[in-house]
């Protein structure tokens, strides 16, 4: 067992140790564990912030803490009318954007199409309808806004463009998406849901990363959408709910299913409502970072091991003169642990296992034949 008296006289040792050790050693191994350190922390942790950051994203500009979307069976919310009604009693939500959502497509330059037989310039798109105001509130959508202006609770027949739609902001043409050419804010284009065919005006084009949940939707206002869906019964596709700080996203979510809301609609939490490509990107680049660090961790290990045992070698003498005036062995070798981090303790391990096994073999050896410098 170790006492006090040996941790004292293994501290003033190491002190001891460090004040005449090689300035190039220490610093050596110091530079090591840094490296380590930054190996093991900074490299995992852009990794997974990466896609946090992505993850956070749809939090911010579409899910909220909670949402609340049709059921599988259905095409809308039942009741949505009742269900806001309830959510605008609850003190939890900070804001509550309620939104249409369907299916449609966009075209533009048909005025200069001459030939019928050309391939038109349109594509599919997602269309939102949301109240300008509260979604606003919601995901401050008017500060993306790099081109025209925002949208009004007054605008008639205009649309907002993620930039996935644009030519010029795009990354290309990709599988079911064409981008729009030479479109401006004030440039008309043609926009069909459910088989009905308007002509709407550009007002803004959004300025979001490829990976937003922004960036590959139309946004116009929710009575617009709902016009051109038929749909009179005011029955949302979707409601987001950003709860007040400090709010359990989970309890508000049980809160909901347990008061009926879950008898008509789906009910989740931010972290179950992302998409699952994004949870799998997180996990995958999780298990990388974590890779990357135990290489990392090996290699530390080793070298450590190496200028430690080196170090131990050479100093076998002192090692035995120890021995010989009754230092014990546990005292030469123990270092402390207690109070480390859990990244930070995987370093110092390291350290103490590289730095242990050299000098346990030399303070295993006979106490002679450590002081006459014997094999």
């Amino acid at each position: 067992m170790f006492s006090i008296v040996n941790i004292r006289v293994g501290f003033y040792l190491a002190l001891r140790q460090l004040r005449r050790a090689s300035r190039w050693t220490t610093s050596l191994i110091v530079f090591v564990m840094l490296l380590t350190f930054l190996n093991l922390v900074v490299v995992t942790g852009l990794l997974v912030g990466i896609v946090a950051g992505i993850s956070n994203q749809f939090r911010i500009q579409q899910t909220g803490d909670v949402m609340v979307t049709a059921l599988d069976t259905k095409d809308y919310i039942e009741n949505s009318p009742q269900i806001l009604s309830f959510l605008e009693t609850l003190p939890q939500p900070q804001v509550i954007s309620a939104r249409y959502g369907t299916s449609g497509t966009i075209e533009a330059n048909y005025y200069s199409r001459i030939d019928l037989n050309e391939k038109p310039n349109e594509t599919g798109a997602s269309i939102v309808g949301i109240g300008p105001v509260v979604e606003n509130d919601f995901s401050n959508l008017s500060k993306y806004v790099k081109e025209g202006s925002y949208l009004s609770e007054n605008d008639y027949d205009t649309v907002l463009l993620g930039p996935q739609f644009v030519d010029r902001y795009s990354f290309g043409e990709q599988p079911g998406l064409t981008p729009l050419k030479n479109v401006y804010p004030g440039t008309k284009i043609r926009l069909t849901i459910n088989g009905n065919t308007r002509e709407v005006i550009v007002k803004g084009i959004l300025d979001v990363p490829a990976n937003s949940p922004l960036a590959a939707r139309v946004f116009m206002p929710i009575s617009e959408v709902r016009q051109l869906m038929g749909r009179t019964d005011y029955a949302v596709n979707e409601i987001a709910i950003l709860l007040k700080p400090g709010t359990d996203g989970v309890a508000f979510r049980d809160l909901l299913k347990r008061s009926g809301v879950g008898d008509k609609a789906k009910v989740q939490t931010f972290e179950e409502g992302i998409p699952n490509g994004v949870a799998e990107v997180q996990n995958t680049f999780a298990m990388i970072g974590n890779a990357i660090g135990s290489i990392g961790l090996a290699v530390a290990a080793i070298t450590i091991f190496i200028v430690i045992f080196i170090n131990a070698i050479t100093r076998r003498k002192f090692i035995g003169i120890l021995k010989g005036i009754g230092i014990s062995g546990e005292t030469i070798i123990v270092a402390p642990l207690d109070g480390t981090l859990v990244r930070i303790m995987l370093i110092v391990l390291t350290t103490l296992i590289a730095g242990y096994l050299p000098s346990r073999m030399i303070v295993r050896k006979n106490t002679l034949d450590s002081i006459l410098g014997r094999n």
